[in-house]
């Protein structure tokens, strides 16, 4: 009997589609409290999940889930820089 191994699912902060971890972006706050896109999924700190289009990072903006995700106020550079960070992964 083989074992079937689980794949972890994870929620879009935006719009609360859940999905595979690895179709997601991880989002990570560090202890030094910067903001940042973890491609390798493993960054130390607090992830935050979203889909891997610019869309939903703009709802997510608007609604300042990533503001309640951190429990912080996030600066308007923050967003601006993982907008452009998410537009060049998407091409």
């Amino acid at each position: 009997m083989t074992k079937i191994k689980k794949v972890p699912q994870r929620k879009c902060i935006s719009c609360q589609d859940r999905d595979n971890k690895k179709e997601l972006i991880r989002i990570v706050k560090n202890k030094e409290g910067e903001i940042f896109i973890d491609l390798t999924g493993k960054a130390n700190g607090r992830g935050a999940y979203i889909c891997k289009d610019s869309e939903c990072l703009k709802k997510a903006i608007k609604s300042k889930a990533l503001n309640r995700a951190f429990k912080m106020e996030v600066p308007n550079e923050v967003y601006e820089k993982l907008l452009s960070e998410l537009e060049s992964y998407e091409k």
